[in-house]
């Protein structure tokens, strides 16, 4: 008997343009079929013994004869590319409207109303990388104390101030009203902070203390349907900002993607029993976004050198999910999340290994096995691979 369902999500590890990638403006875009392309050698040994180059779209990566996990690819039903969409779409809920985004900045009423209510004023108000953007105003910020508000082709509503010039609680204060502010007609999926450090433009660097502001999921997950049921559900990283909270039992912060397998492999170690949703959003954050191919396949590298300390950490009547919620293929035009398929590779003792899923028709087929394996009822989406996988 399942005891436990790992879901571990290697942010933006897409791997293949889906169907409708055109209509999101992504042609040919494949993550980690671009990345094994454009690498001399590309270590990720652990991986492929998994079965990650037996996927269709893969054929860059070697496939192995005997994959120890069960292995295939989902596809994303929900109107978007987004964090959000594709986490709350693994969580079994499909996002039919996009949330809205703003390529031309945000309104001005919107704007003055932040001024009016936070007492500073505001730089940038358009679409920006988030390192650029700082190194471009960061100078003017420490002068001015303005702060830095920008967006980008996701939903999202981005605060950037220097710890020195705007103490963290008041970034967060500035954050939590803006989160009110920003719904109904100009509604957008998240407000973030990003605090940063540094004393001029060459030196300022981002820090640890980002904190997302999300919408609550607008139907019930698999998460909130495992905590009712009076299951653990806990969360490694930016999980628990990404759902609000909701359908959390506990949760923790992380630093990078290294600190967010410490703290998943101490999840790991509790006698509980339901959910552990861990997030490394280094892959997305610091490498998809700054189309960085090398740091992007080092950072996949160093992941694979951890994969076995996962995997020993598991006890017998665990099952891990290793997959991913959208794209972000360095090897694109722009900084933005790219329309793809991404993987599905699962592993424990009651795992069939080299069982092939296929082809699924929505992330929500995540949440759908894991209802099927611990008797949930009351999920709307999704289609269990229960069947398939089990021993």
């Amino acid at each position: 008997m399942t005891k436990r369902v790992i879901i571990f999500v290697l942010d933006s590890v897409g791997i293949g343009a889906l169907p409708d990638a055109e209509k999101f403006g992504d042609i040919g875009v494949n993550t980690l079929g671009h990345i094994a392309e454009n690498s001399e050698e590309f270590k990720i040994d652990h991986l492929k013994k998994l079965g990650i180059g037996n996927i269709p779209g893969l054929e860059a990566i070697e496939a192995t004869e005997e994959p120890t996990a069960a292995f295939g690819r989902l596809a994303e039903v929900s109107e978007g590319k987004d964090t959000t969409s594709g986490h709350w779409e693994i969580a079994g809920l499909h996002l039919t409207e996009p949330f809205k985004t703003y390529p031309n900045g945000f309104p001005e009423e919107v704007i003055k109303k932040f001024e009016e209510a936070t007492g500073r004023g505001v730089l940038c108000n358009k679409p920006a990388s988030g390192t650029t953007i700082i190194k471009e105003l960061g100078e003017k910020h420490m002068e001015t104390g303005d702060v830095i508000v920008y967006t980008s082709a996701d939903s999202v509503f981005q605060i950037a101030a220097h710890e020195a010039v705007v103490p963290l609680e008041e970034l967060y204060e500035m954050c939590e009203f803006a989160r009110e502010m920003l719904r109904g007609e100009n509604q957008v999926a998240r407000v973030i902070a990003r605090p940063f450090v540094g004393e001029d433009a060459e030196s300022f660097v981002r820090t640890s203390n980002r904190h997302d502001y999300s919408l609550d999921p607008f139907g019930k997950t698999i998460l909130e349907l495992a905590k009712d049921k009076g299951l653990d559900v806990e969360a490694v990283g930016k999980v628990v900002d990404i759902f609000n909270g909701v359908g959390i039992t506990d949760s923790v912060h992380t630093e990078s993607n290294m600190d967010g397998i410490d703290k998943t492999i101490e999840f790991l170690k509790r006698d509980t029993e339901g959910i552990i949703f861990t997030n490394l959003v280094d892959f997305d954050a610091k490498y998809g976004h700054r189309r960085n191919v090398e740091g992007y396949r080092e950072a996949l590298e160093a992941f694979d050198v951890r994969l076995p300390e996962i995997l020993e950490a598991l006890n017998d009547d665990d099952i891990i999910i290793f997959t991913a919620d959208h794209g972000n293929d360095p090897t694109y035009e722009g900084t933005d999340h790219t329309r793809e398929y991404v993987p599905a590779l699962i592993y424990g003792k009651a795992v069939k290994a080299g069982a092939n899923i296929g082809t699924r028709e929505s992330f929500a087929d995540i949440a759908a096995t894991i209802a099927d394996i611990f008797n949930i009822d009351g999920l709307e989406h999704g289609k269990s691979f229960k069947n398939i996988i089990m021993k």
